[in-house]
């Protein structure tokens, strides 16, 4: 069990359920609890002042160029799937468009388990 997290203040936004406040979310266990205005602090809770943030679903790039294999000297599958997660980017998508070309079963594998050692973006 992880301590609880309360965001507290954030331009909350939530495009599916068509929700666009400055507001509060409570995640418990790594999973959202409770929005809305002015929800409480649960004990033991861990405080982030999100003022002037906006709080939202991770974000997913499906256009991503991350170079490797063969132009590892621009960037790597790590490097980008770590920079994908330094800007919000919960997932993206390799473009097959390195050298050489990403067309088979070996080439994927490849790029796939790059991503999950680099341990930031999802990477599909």
């Amino acid at each position: 069990m992880t301590r609880p997290l309360l965001l507290r203040g954030g331009r909350v936004l939530d495009p599916s359920r068509g929700v666009d406040m400055v507001g509060d979310v409570l995640l418990m266990d790594g999973l959202i609890e409770a929005t809305g205005v002015g929800i409480g602090n649960p004990d033991g809770a861990e405080l982030l002042d999100c003022s002037g943030c906006i709080v939202s679903p991770g974000f997913v790039d499906v256009h991503a160029h991350l170079r490797e294999p063969g132009r590892e000297d621009v960037e790597t599958v790590a490097s980008g799937a770590r920079a994908a997660a330094a800007g919000g980017f919960t997932a993206v998508c390799a473009m097959p468009n390195t050298d050489p070309v990403t067309d088979n079963q070996a080439a994927v594998g490849f790029i796939v388990r790059q991503g999950l050692a680099a341990s930031a973006a999802r990477v599909y």
